[in-house]
């Protein structure tokens, strides 16, 4: 199992490019940032200087958006950077969430996604398109490689997902919600006449390691808010008892106030009140060296190639210690037997 960290590009960027070199030292092989250029500083200005500073470690957004950035301009962006630097970069997209409702705007059609993945990865790796009726290439590309993840949970995002990305991801640890979303993609994969085992599986969640499970569970329980605002989207799609299983959409029954996204992805968002302790327990990886080693062995017996840490918490140097100096070689030493 590989492992990335994503972080917020809250200034200074130093902190960010530090954050990345510790990531590589103790053996993470991907560091991600949000694109959300309102709420955080433009992350791809920052990416340029995360690749500068380290030799090996992946970098890409999780995740970007075609509203609102030009997929011809975000395919650039990957050519340039990885021209730079090697083939070291990675898109991870979706339909958009905070970054298009603080614009006031609407997440982008699955249609429409397809299409930018499409445009984004075949500009990227140097080859022509047609854009709205336009043949398009980027002309200096020279062996370009992107790949192309994919974040969903809805039926037809995971079906999506599974005929077209490179990798899906999935921002929860929960192995039931892993296991349904995972046979979505899969089934798709082999009806769209590819080998599901090509297609990567991320899962993404924050993690903390200690022996106080409360305050823990205080640091991380804005992940549910986060979570619960694209499974407020899935119920109005699909219903209370449509496709999505009960074991994801059940708890948003208690989410009552709007949204603030002045709070999104921080300790302490006032809008997450709502989010359970049980919620907490499973969309995260918490709890001691030895529960963290448990849980992540058990996603990757699911098929999990990388868990991705959401490290917006108070403790973020010692969670990335404690990773590179336990849980990541106990995890190694489990595998070798």
């Amino acid at each position: 199992m590989d492992f990335g960290v994503t972080l917020q590009t809250n200034p200074p960027a130093s902190r960010v490019i530090e954050l990345t070199q510790r990531a590589e030292r103790i053996g993470f092989t991907h560091a991600w940032t949000f694109d959300s250029h309102v709420l955080w500083q433009e992350p791809y200005v920052i990416h340029s200087q995360m690749l500068s500073a380290t030799e090996r470690i992946v970098v890409g957004p999780f995740v970007t958006n075609p509203v609102s950035r030009d997929p011809s301009v975000t395919a650039s962006t990957f050519a340039t950077l990885n021209d730079m630097f090697g083939n070291r970069t990675i898109c991870g997209i979706g339909r958009g969430d905070s970054v298009v409702r603080v614009l006031g705007r609407k997440p982008t059609t699955l249609r429409q996604l397809e299409e930018a993945m499409r445009v984004i990865k075949e500009l990227a790796e140097g080859r022509e398109v047609d854009y709205g009726g336009t043949k398009v290439r980027i002309p200096w590309v020279r062996d370009g490689k992107l790949d192309v993840w994919m974040a969903g949970y809805g039926p037809k995002a995971l079906s999506l997902i599974g005929r077209v990305a490179d990798g899906f991801i999935l921002q929860l640890a929960d192995p039931v919600i892993l296991e349904w979303t995972m046979n979505h993609v899969r089934e798709a994969a082999v009806e769209a006449g590819r080998d599901p085992e090509d297609i990567k599986i991320c899962v993404a969640a924050p993690a903390y390691v200690s022996g106080d499970l409360a305050h823990q569970r205080d640091q991380c329980r804005w992940f549910g808010g986060m979570v619960g605002n694209h499974v407020a989207d899935l119920v109005s799609r699909y219903g209370e008892d449509g496709e999505v299983p009960h074991a994801l959409t059940d708890y948003i029954r208690a989410r009552e106030e709007e949204y603030d996204y002045s709070y999104h992805g921080r300790a302490g968002n006032p809008s997450t009140d709502f989010v359970p302790d049980d919620i907490v327990d499973r969309f995260c990886v918490l709890g001691t060296v030895e529960d963290h080693v448990a849980k992540l062995t058990e996603l990757k017996d699911l098929g999990v190639d990388q868990f991705n840490i959401y490290l917006m918490h108070d403790a973020m140097d010692e969670t990335l210690d404690a990773y590179g100096e336990e849980i990541i070689p106990a995890l190694e030493a489990k595998s070798a037997v």
